[in-house]
């Protein structure tokens, strides 16, 4: 890939997949700051915004994964030039006909898999934000990564900072994994206090300011378990080498411990523009699109070990990883049906930990299978037992 750059300007060609979210609309922003050409994006179902967005960057062509909401895009850039793509299977069709350097796949949940490994054909370098792919189908993804000599970086700020970190040793001498939880807004809470929690409150998460299933994931810890998940993929490392620290202030993002017992840590100000920042102009650094990180202002950092026994998902994904196969799947498939009824105000709280651990706990034979039919089979599987014990 040929990047060139000055203080200002990132010379690249990108796309971005998710692109009315959270994380995708904050790729905008740094393409826009640094100047990056944006080829196309892809969205669910937000045409009037994904509008706005094609004629802002001049985008070849652009993806809706609901069909209804193509065609009404189709009519509202009649005028244009932009190709427009429709379903799941568009989005794909789109990134294999597109000349990217970089992807930025930052769609929510399971749908991201299939974007996941069209970008990898594609020969692309992969900025991953959609963290799902990796824990449905992380053995998948990375043999295939391996094969066609395509670079995954991390997206998420804790696996950036991974990465950031292990630039200081050699694999070998990586001891530990110090993988970092803001703990949620519901840190410190009992399981009673948490029955009577509504999807209001769990959405005040107190650092990041993230979509809604990532915020609930926050508020269950079941999103700090996908990403112990995702860094065993990611890192080729073992899940007991892995420990979460929760550590409030969201100012180190991660750590790495080697066997001399030096710890290596990565601080910012928590904001993923730094981080998608990095991902496309990696293995250079280029001039801040965040603030600068004031230690005197924070003056204090602290760590605590996570409560496990009343955020039970984080154990649960442990678990998951340590016995393989298609479990993690199964995990989250079972949290995405049981945080949408949260959401719909369906379901109580604490009921997305005993939905979901359930789940897991019937479907025990997932751990052995490996095959991308045998997982989407389960991921099927699963949402319907979830949506059965959830009576919904």
């Amino acid at each position: 890939m040929k990047i060139t750059m000055n203080e200002k300007s990132i010379d690249t060609k990108i796309s971005v997949l998710g692109s009315t979210g959270s994380v995708g609309e904050q790729a905008l922003d740094v393409a826009q700051k640094f100047g990056i050409k944006v080829n196309s994006v892809s969205a669910n179902t937000n045409f009037a915004r994904v509008e706005e967005q094609a004629r802002k960057f001049s985008l070849s062509s652009v993806a809706m994964a609901d069909e209804s909401a193509a065609k009404e895009l189709k009519l509202r850039l009649a005028d244009t030039a932009v190709k427009i793509y429709s379903g799941q299977s568009g989005i794909c069709e789109m990134i294999a006909s597109e000349n990217n350097d970089t992807v930025v796949n930052s769609i929510i949940g399971e749908a991201g898999l299939l974007p996941t490994l069209a970008v990898i054909d594609s020969g692309s370098r992969l900025a991953l934000a959609n963290k799902e792919s990796l824990v449905v189908a992380g053995e998948i993804v990375t043999a295939k990564a391996r094969e066609k000599g395509v670079e995954i970086l991390p997206v998420d700020s804790e696996h950036s900072a991974i990465f950031q970190c292990l630039k200081s040793g050699k694999a070998k001498e990586v001891k530990k994994i110090l993988l970092t939880a803001s703990g949620g807004p519901f840190y410190g809470y009992t399981k009673q206090q948490l029955v009577d929690m509504r999807p209001e409150d769990a959405l005040a998460h107190p650092t990041w300011s993230m979509g809604a299933k990532i915020t609930i994931d926050s508020a269950t810890l079941m999103n700090k378990g996908f990403e112990v998940i995702e860094a065993v993929h990611l890192f080729d490392v073992a899940p007991k080498q892995i420990e979460v620290v929760v550590h409030r202030e969201s100012i180190i993002h991660s750590m790495v411990e080697y066997i001399d017992n030096s710890v290596i840590a990565q601080l910012s100000v928590p904001d993923m523009r730094l981080c998608i920042q990095y991902a496309v102009s990696y293995p250079e650094r280029v001039e801040a699109a965040i603030d600068e990180l004031d230690l005197f202002k924070i003056s204090t950092l602290s760590f605590k070990k996570p409560d496990i026994d009343t955020f039970a998902l984080l154990g649960c994904a442990f678990d998951c990883i340590n016995k393989g196969g298609a479990l993690p799947a199964v995990l989250n498939a079972a949290n995405e049906v049981a945080v949408s009824a949260f959401l719909g105000k369906k379901i109580g709280f604490y009921q997305i930990t005993e939905a979901v651990c359930e789940a897991v706990a019937g479907l025990q034979r997932a751990s052995e299978v490996h095959s991308l039919d045998g997982i989407i089979e389960l991921d099927r599987e699963a949402r319907e037992i979830t949506k059965s014990l959830l009576a919904i």
